[in-house]
């Protein structure tokens, strides 16, 4: 039998969905944290509270998860470039949580992964996180905690949250700014299939890279896929599609897109009918080349910042360009003003998407000091069922932490090159905490793209470069929490 698509099998899988049922925070649960609050002098620039409580995302369909302040997605956090902030986290519930500023260089007591060191945010307890926000863009925030097999913890609920931060001098040629968070919810579990991968531009693979995939496939324990994750619901900032406020708009208008992908392991795809998206920021760094795209193409944990010239009157769908997934909720409605009806959806032509195409037409890329090769690979359902994953032959040991010494040491100041080798059939969008990354090599091609998160493809190869410019512990690991939790991560150390 053909082995149905990633996409195809849980189509069929979701109506096995996992309830994230627990109760809403209790008044007790209130009281005993604002009498926490009266340990400081002066009150915090923000209070986020994590709780259980309940997201409306269609009327008579509510869910229960864990949110920041009651509700999904967390507040927009608008914060100022260079200007100290002060925030309050309370974790009003029964587990320790790790609250990761995705995006941000800040020390490690404050960057939220128990993995370099951040202390935790005790169960019923508060921490006062102070720190200088940066660099400017848009960022956000995230739960950091293990998952594994537990899809109501993590990234699999709804602690998710966008963080503006503004530059000294805000520049851009836009009317006004929407944020969107692309989220999926009632999660699953079941056997994989194939991840769909055709939107990346360049589908060539490494004849080497794959000979190492079939080889362990071929060694592999189990003749079964490991387990995926599907999900039953889907969302655009909390609510399914036609079930939101619509995004009002005037012709002419200039809207500018801040789009999060907050999924826990999906790629995400967006795109408005009869309109482009000129894409001027990824990952809230500024793009050194404007293209106008038909459609977006968003990786776990990646941001697009687009503007959209509103010139195109009706009532449209902004949608994922899945049937099946905006059909479940993945998309809002856009409506011109003065104008009435359905709205409308009309599926784009294909599309594929390309990091290139931002960069600069002539890169100008400086030598590293050093360049470190790094293999991913998989072992086929090697965990109770579930893939295990390896950087260069280590996969990353959650139960004794203590016992993972750093996967590569770092001089401070110095520019470092990855070589990202991806023996697996999988795309990985790689993160680097605390750092920016420059992607300086795409499928063999030089480009210069300043990010936080890039998606290597199965069986292809990425380089990217950083310098070395946070002493003490970094994480590196795909941001597919899936993948994460059962080993792939690694450490580096600056010293």
């Amino acid at each position: 039998m053909k082995d149905l698509s990633r996409r195809q099998f849980f189509n069929i899988a979701a109506a096995t969905g996992l309830s994230l049922a627990a109760p809403r925070l209790s008044g007790a649960m209130r009281t005993y944290s604002a009498e926490i609050t009266s340990r400081y002098e002066l009150p915090a620039d923000y209070t986020l509270h994590i709780s259980h409580g309940l997201v409306e995302v269609a009327p008579n369909r509510i869910l229960s998860t864990v949110t920041y302040n009651d509700q999904f997605p967390g507040p927009l956090l608008r914060l100022k470039e260079g200007r100290s902030v002060q925030i309050d986290v309370f974790n009003d519930t029964d587990s320790p949580e790790q609250l990761h500023w995705h995006g941000q260089q800040v020390p490690i007591e404050i960057d939220g992964s128990a993995e370099e060191g951040t202390p935790f945010i005790p169960a019923h307890g508060v921490r006062r996180l102070e720190f200088t926000p940066g660099p400017a863009g848009f960022r956000f925030y995230h739960s950091h905690s293990v998952a594994r097999a537990n899809l109501g913890s993590g990234q699999y609920g709804g602690l998710v949250g966008p963080v503006y931060i503004e530059p000294n001098q805000e520049k851009g040629d836009f009317d006004r700014e929407v944020f969107l968070t692309l989220k999926e919810f009632l999660p699953s579990l079941a056997r994989g299939g194939d991840m769909p991968m055709d939107f990346l531009v360049d589908r060539s693979e490494s004849a080497d890279l794959r000979r190492i995939g079939d080889r362990n496939d071929k060694a592999a324990k189990s003749t079964v896929k490991g387990f995926e994750v599907g999900y039953e619901v889907f969302t655009i900032n909390g609510k399914m599609l036609g079930h939101g406020l619509p995004i009002k708009v005037r012709p002419g208008e200039r809207v500018l897109f801040h789009v999060l992908n907050g999924s826990a392991t999906e790629i995400r795809s967006l795109a408005l009918p009869g309109h482009m998206f000129e894409v001027v920021s990824l990952d809230g760094n500024p793009v050194a080349t404007h293209v106008k795209v038909p459609v977006l193409w968003i990786g776990t944990g990646e941001r697009v910042s687009a503007i959209v010239e509103m010139n195109h009157p009706g009532i449209w769908i902004l949608g994922d360009t899945s049937d099946d997934d905006r059909t479940r909720g993945m998309g809002i409605v856009i409506e011109y003003s003065g104008k009435h009806g359905k709205p409308v959806w009309v599926k784009p032509p294909p599309f594929h998407w390309n990091y290139l195409s931002f960069g600069p037409q002539t890169p100008r890329i400086k030598e590293p000091d050093h360049i470190f090769t790094l293999l991913f690979e998989k072992q086929q359902a090697a965990e109770a069922g579930f893939n295990r994953w390896t950087i260069n032959g280590q996969s990353f040991e959650k139960g004794d932490m203590s016992a993972m010494k750093p996967l590569l040491q770092l001089d401070y100041g110095k520019r470092y090159r990855l070589r990202m080798r991806n023996a697996s059939d999988d795309i990985h969008p790689m993160h680097l905490h605390r750092h920016m990354f420059e992607v300086t090599r795409f499928n063999g091609k030089p480009t210069s793209l300043l990010k936080d998160v890039v998606m290597v493809g199965g069986f292809q190869e990425v380089e990217v470069d950083f310098v070395a410019n946070q002493l003490g512990l970094s994480l590196f690991h795909c941001h597919m929490q899936l993948h994460m939790d059962f080993g792939f991560m690694a450490l580096f150390e600056c010293g």
